[in-house]
Order: structure tokens, then C-alpha cells, then sequence
């Protein structure tokens, strides 16, 4: 393809696709007045979202290069098409309201679309560039192995990555609206939604200073720490629980969290014994910590790889895919 040629694919494409926002936008109002569709476009919504980010008119204006009158103007305006206040209004800050949150939300997946679009057609025309935007929950490390990232950059070395975390609900919904294009989420989910790839169950570990525990040989029941403060990533809570319970005992849980990082701190400082998946043992290298993998209980809990149905996948997203289905299918 010539230069001349893609360069009037992406302007006759850009153009269709603006008149297309332009009607998103229209539609999305519509839900905040009785008088049918209003006119908002792309420009309102970036004005808006700056006005909402900086929460002072004059820095707003001095972010987006222009005068101050103008936009406290079309704030206005989009105020009254709306037919409701965006911000309450001090004389230090705008705040905004309810109905300013709402449409705060949607405008940033609006313009993320947006975005997505224009950098789709140019990746086309011009050549595969941009982010791979990878959803993440907290405990999926089998997803973020080095040796799928470091083949990926070999084929793809203009493709960077964004990675969003939460938990499998708010990820979903990130992949819903197309602000991700894959995600590693907790099982079950809905099949006819989603193209599956499940990922294989990882041991538990745990990690504690030398002197917190007999360290005796490569494995350890859960038993053995059955006086032991622990410090358990949430995932395992279930499963640590209803082993304990199961041989009579209560689990000492000193602390849980999502975050595996602040779990093996805790363990550092001495105060218990965290219990996390075994991916995190990568983090330990050259610390004092002593890792060990728990033989009892198993975990029950599973995850997978996962992308919206019916969608023509672009060729980045595509390539991650295959190289995770390969891996997962060397490690099974």
C-alpha cells in the first residue's frame, strides 16, 4: 500500500468515524433530557473531562490552550442541553455532581473508543504499533510469565502494554466496554460471552523468616502452621479455612489482602507466615525469606484467559493468544 493511498484511507475512515462518535454522544444524552437527542460531541466531552480533572476552569483552559470564557461557555451549554448541573461550584474548586460523575464515566469510555478506533485504522495502514491492554486480577501470575512477554516483544517490539487490575467483576467490565483487549479473570464466567483458554492451578507457598517455622524438608502441610499467625492472600481464605476446620482447628489469620506484595513484607518483618501462590517465590530471590510449598490444602480455585465472542481479533491480541495457549499447553 502507497503512502498516498493509506493516507486517504485513514482521512476518509477518521471522517467516518467522528460522525459515529459524534452520534454516541447524542445518544448518551439523550439519557439526561426529555427533549430528544442533543448535540454533543467529541470537543465538549474532552473539555468536560478536563474541566472535571483539573476542577479549576483556569487550569483547565490553560491544559487544553485556550481562553477561559470559552470554556466556562460550552460547560454551559452542555449544562443546558443536559438539562442538569454537572459541578457544584465554590469559589476555590468545582465538584461534580451526581449526574457530572455519570457522565464523567461514560465520557472517558467514549473517548477511549475513540482512540482505540483511530489507532486500530492506522495500525492497519500503516503498520501493527500501540498497546496491548491486558486485564489483570490480582493473583494471575501465570498470565505475566517473562518468557511469553520477552517472545511477544520479538514479534511485536513496538507494542507496549497496560495493564489493569481488580478484581474479575470490574475487569470484566473494562472488557466489555472495549477498554481491554484481554484479561486473566477468576472462573466461572459466561461461555457465550467469552472465548476461554482456563490456566492451570497453582501450588501454595509459603514464606517466613528461618526462625518462624521448622523448615525441615521441601514440603509442609498447612498443619504445621496450626499455631502460627498467617498471613493469607484472600483468594486462599476459602480453602485455608475449611482445612483447618476440617481437622478441628481454627486458622490463627492475622492479615488478608489481595496484594501479595504487603503479605511478604509482613513476613520480612517477622510477623507470621504468609501464605501466597507459588509465582511469588520469583519475587523472594535474595531474600532472607524461606519458601516452601504446602502440600495440603489443594487449591480449588482456577482462572483463565479470556476475550469478548464474535470479534476479528487484531493481529497483536491475536499473537499473545497463541503464545499463552502454547505455553499452557507445555506446562499441562
Amino acid at each position: 500500500m502507497t503512502p498516498i493511498l493509506a493516507s486517504v484511507i485513514i482521512t476518509t475512515v477518521l471522517s467516518d468515524l467522528k460522525h459515529l462518535f459524534q452520534l454516541i454522544c447524542s445518544c448518551l444524552s439523550s439519557a439526561f433530557t426529555k427533549e430528544g437527542l442533543v448535540p454533543m460531541d467529541i470537543r465538549q466531552l474532552k473539555y468536560f473531562l478536563t474541566v472535571a480533572e483539573e476542577g479549576l476552569v483556569t487550569k483547565a483552559a490553560a491544559r487544553l490552550h485556550i481562553t477561559q470564557s470559552p470554556l466556562s461557555q460550552q460547560i454551559i451549554i452542555l449544562e443546558k442541553e443536559l438539562g442538569t448541573p454537572l459541578f457544584l461550584r465554590t469559589k476555590k474548586q468545582l465538584y461534580l455532581t451526581e449526574a457530572g460523575k455519570v457522565l464523567k464515566r461514560r465520557a472517558e469510555q467514549i473517548l477511549e473508543l475513540d482512540k482505540t478506533a483511530i489507532n486500530e485504522v492506522r495500525d492497519t495502514a500503516q503498520g501493527i504499533k500501540g498497546k496491548l491492554a491486558i486485564g489483570i486480577i490480582n493473583s494471575s501470575g501465570r498470565l505475566l510469565l517473562p518468557e511469553i512477554i520477552r517472545e511477544y516483544k520479538q514479534t511485536y517490539p513496538n507494542i507496549s502494554f497496560d495493564l489493569q487490575q481488580g478484581d474479575t467483576d470490574h475487569i470484566l467490565e473494562l472488557l466489555d466496554s472495549h477498554l481491554l483487549d484481554i484479561s486473566c479473570v477468576r472462573l466461572p464466567v459466561n461461555n457465550f460471552l467469552y472465548n476461554i483458554v482456563p490456566v492451570p492451578s497453582e501450588n501454595m507457598i509459603m514464606a517466613a523468616l528461618p526462625e518462624s517455622v521448622d523448615m525441615r524438608g521441601e514440603h509442609l502441610s498447612l498443619l504445621a502452621l496450626k499455631d502460627k499467625p498467617l498471613l493469607v492472600q484472600r483468594r486462599y481464605i476459602s480453602s485455608v479455612t475449611v482445612f483447618f476446620r476440617q481437622n478441628n482447628l481454627e486458622p490463627n489469620i492475622l492479615c488478608t489482602s489481595d496484594e501479595i506484595i504487603p503479605l511478604l513484607t509482613w513476613a520480612f518483618s517477622g510477623l507470621g507466615i504468609a501464605i501466597v501462590p507459588e509465582f511469588a517465590a520469583a519475587l523472594l530471590t535474595g531474600s532472607s525469606l524461606i519458601v516452601r510449598r504446602l502440600l495440603q490444602p489443594n487449591d480449588t480455585g482456577s482462572s483463565a484467559l479470556v476475550w469478548r465472542k464474535n470479534e476479528t481479533l487484531p493481529a497483536k491480541t491475536a499473537h499473545f493468544i497463541d503464545l499463552f495457549k502454547e505455553h499452557i499447553r507445555a506446562v499441562n
